[in-house]
């Protein structure tokens, strides 16, 4: 059995990098036999972007992998995935996804797992804590980042 807690600990560190650079706190870790590989934090804000969400910022700054390296990799999020995250997974056949809270926000998690990808919510006090603390000081932004 994998000790999730020493690779969910990054994601909130990456998380909380993105809070003070003026950022949504969500971080995200790719982890390949034990190892991280890449890591990312929500940066949306930072970089104008409208799809550098914490997930796709790990995969973008992990580079190009054979798809072998993605059937072998656990993805890590401080925040369930939300469709276009979720969508990445799918895209390039991440067969683990681990999640630090689901309860601010919840993704197509059901779709997900429907597809074969192994999906576990950890219910962490420290993601949710992150997330209620922003959504309440940030309610405006934190609906752009979900499309709302």
């Amino acid at each position: 059995m994998v000790d999730h807690a020493p690779f969910m600990k990054v994601a909130i560190e990456e998380a909380r990098k993105g809070l003070a650079a003026g950022g949504i706190p969500i971080g995200s870790v790719l982890v390949v036999d034990g190892k991280i590989i890449g890591r990312g934090h929500n940066q949306r804000v930072q970089k104008g972007s409208t799809i550098r969400h914490a997930e796709m910022d790990c995969l973008e700054e992990t580079g190009r992998l054979p798809a072998s390296t993605y059937r072998r990799a656990t993805l890590y999020s401080t925040l369930s995935p939300c469709d276009m995250c979720s969508g990445a997974v799918l895209l390039y056949g991440i067969s683990h996804v681990v999640v630090g809270e689901n309860s601010t926000f919840q993704g197509p998690e059901d779709y997900v797992r429907s597809r074969g990808v192994t999906l576990e919510v950890l219910n962490d006090p420290e993601c949710i804590t992150l997330m209620e603390s922003f959504i309440k000081a940030q309610p405006t932004l934190w609906n752009e980042d979900i499309g709302e």
